[in-house]
Parts: C-alpha cells; structure tokens; sequence
C-alpha cells in the first residue's frame, strides 16, 4: 500500500472528498524507487482501469517525470466529488491500492478550475 503525504497537510484528501462540489480535478504525484516501477505500472493499470468504470468518471492521464526520476503524476478529471468519493471509498479500489509497492508515496489533491479573465476560463 503507498503511504500518503498530503501536499497541503492542513487540508488532506480525506477533507476534500468531504465538500460537494464539481466538476473537479485529481491531481496525484507518485515517488517510488526506481525498482517499483514496473509494478507501479501494473497496478496503476488495474486501478485506472476500475476508475474508468465508476460513474463520473471523465478521463485520466499518467505523466512520468522527465529524466531519471522515478516520480509521477496523474492528473484525473470527474464529474463531482460525490462521484469521486463514492470511487474512491468503494472497497474494490481500497483493496486495489493494497498492490502499490511499498515505496510508493502518493499525494492526492483535488483542484477547480479558476477563471482569469482574458487568459482561461472556470
């Protein structure tokens, strides 16, 4: 199972799938040894490929650091909270995450899109 180091320590991700809100943006950095990789790999996969199902879902994208870094990133969009909530809690993906490596550090955070005018829209 990869432990979980919040980026905002204040405000982890068990607070934020608390808030109702949406539709939102998962934003989740992976560090891990360069030996879990393949593995890592393997089970990302499988929990993508669970997530893909859950309703709300819109798309996901896994991104590797540039280099020799064994470092992370995915960036997955949904719906809701509520329906990013019910995914994440389900027991199927709990049981899933068990397979990380267990060098695996995950850092969960949701995110909004903001509106700045003239440059981007919520």
């Amino acid at each position: 199972m990869p432990q979980m180091r919040p980026l905002d320590p204040a405000f982890p991700i068990d607070r934020q799938i608390a808030i109702d809100t949406g539709p939102l943006v998962l934003v989740n950095v992976f560090t891990l040894d360069r030996d879990d990789e393949q593995i890592f790999l393997r089970v990302w996969q499988d929990d993508a490929a669970f997530m893909k199902q859950q309703p709300g879902f819109i798309s996901t994208q896994l991104h590797r650091a540039v280099g020799e870094s064994p470092t992370y990133l995915n960036y997955a969009v949904w719906e809701s909270s509520a329906a990013f909530r019910a995914a994440f809690t389900h027991p199927e993906f709990r049981a899933k995450i068990g397979a990380y490596p267990s060098s695996a550090v995950a850092s969960p955070h949701l995110f909004q899109t903001v509106a700045v005018p003239g440059i981007c829209v919520a």
